[in-house]
């Protein structure tokens, strides 16, 4: 496994490496020693799985509040999307300020989001599945978000308008 730090410190992009012989290919997506030796240490509790039937569906900016803040690793298994997370830590160099990378099915990338950081993706191509590794389990009470297309933010989204569901159009805009 290859750890790319990103422009938003202790957050990666992580490149699996394939063992590839005539049958195809064998590769490791996750490995707690591997992971600490990039200094992440979770535990994963939960796995979970969106599956997104248009182009163009938009799902984000999603966090859980403290004392629930959760870790996330995804990884796109079907189809394409464009993933951006929001770095959320005050204390942090990089607080209010996003990144994106592209992640498919074919290129195997996954992204290491930390605690303190919103995360959402668009869809690139119909029929897209997306794969979370989480560190916490989740709890509704304690879920939160912050509009999509919040000036504060100013993310780029490759499609517009996007479809985009009830609950993250009722997200509040980010205040200081």
């Amino acid at each position: 496994m290859k750890f790319f730090e990103t422009e938003l410190k202790d957050a990666y992009v992580i490149e699996v490496e394939k063992n590839i012989d005539e049958r195809g290919f064998f590769a490791r997506s996750w490995d707690i020693n591997e992971f600490k030796k990039n200094k992440i240490n979770e535990k994963i509790v939960q796995c979970n799985i969106s599956f997104n039937k248009k182009i163009g569906t938009l799902r984000g900016m999603h966090f859980q509040k403290k004392p629930y803040q959760e870790s996330k690793l995804v990884r796109c298994t079907k189809g394409k999307i464009y993933d951006v997370i929001i770095d959320l830590r005050k204390e942090s160099d990089t607080f209010k300020k996003w990144t994106s990378i592209e992640l498919s099915e074919n290129n195997f990338k996954m992204l290491y989001v930390p605690k303190g950081f919103a995360h959402g993706f668009q869809t690139l191509e119909d029929n897209t599945e997306v794969f979370y590794q989480m560190s916490e389990f989740y709890k509704p009470k304690y879920s939160s978000g912050y509009r999509w297309d919040d000036n504060i933010f100013k993310i780029k989204w490759p499609i517009t308008p996007p479809i985009i569901s009830d609950k993250d159009l009722l997200y509040k805009p980010f205040i200081n």
